[in-house]
């Protein structure tokens, strides 16, 4: 690939919002991915280990319900679901749906085909733990808000949320990815959505740059 052609996630987004789908690029990714004609640039053959160091820490109830977003081929939600946690976990593209099922088949993973601006109303606040890692930041700026929203509203009361995503100094321009701002990071927080902490990490690769964990929680329904 020389400077002048673009990446092809960056190729294929915009063509997608040229069409104005933001999330129209990734079914086409993952099909040339399939074909051998593209990588998916953040495919990995072991989990991410800031997720991985999070819930090394955390003690979470028998029984927790699950939710990774955006789960591309499944590694992040197959540790997870080794954890012991009752996980679903859902991507936009069937290809990578396809492709999760494919890699794991004796998984206990509920692997789903769904759009995070257009999740299942089922999944309205029916999540005890729900993990966000570079989903946002592979939306672009406009359409973010409404993530977000969409994010907030998976969560049970009581729920957890864990946030991973690039660090930008100033709200991206270019992409993707779009990297988040404290600012946006923050914008996660609701009246009803507490931020637990807020951290600064390695991205644990070559990039010398940062990562955001944030962690978020939503109070109990109160007895009466």
């Amino acid at each position: 690939m020389t400077d002048a052609q673009p990446s092809a996630d960056r190729r294929l987004a915009a063509q997608a919002l040229a069409a104005n789908d933001p999330t129209g690029w990734f079914e086409p990714l993952y099909a040339e991915a399939a074909a051998g004609t593209s990588v998916v640039p953040w495919d990995r053959d072991v989990p991410n280990p800031l997720l991985v160091d999070w819930l090394r820490t955390v003690s979470l109830p028998q029984g927790t319900r699950g939710l990774v977003i955006g789960c591309g081929y499944g590694t992040d939600a197959e540790f997870v679901a080794a954890q012991g946690i009752r996980t679903t976990a859902f991507d936009v593209s069937p290809t990578a749906i396809r492709g999760a099922r494919a890699r794991f088949p004796h998984s206990p993973v509920t692997y789903k085909v769904a759009d995070l601006l257009e999740p299942p109303p089922t999944w309205l606040h029916a999540f005890d733990l729900v993990i966000e890692s570079i989903t946002v930041q592979s939306l672009p700026p406009d359409v973010r808000a409404a993530a977000i929203t969409s994010i907030r509203d998976l969560l049970a009361p009581g729920a957890t949320l864990l946030v991973i995503a690039d660090i930008s100094k100033a709200p991206a321009t270019t992409g993707p990815p779009w990297p988040l701002t404290r600012g946006e990071i923050d914008s996660f927080t609701a009246p009803d959505l507490t931020q637990v902490r807020v951290e600064s990490i390695p991205r644990h690769d070559a990039s010398g740059l940062n990562r955001w964990r944030a962690e978020f929680h939503r109070p109990p329904r109160a007895a009466g």
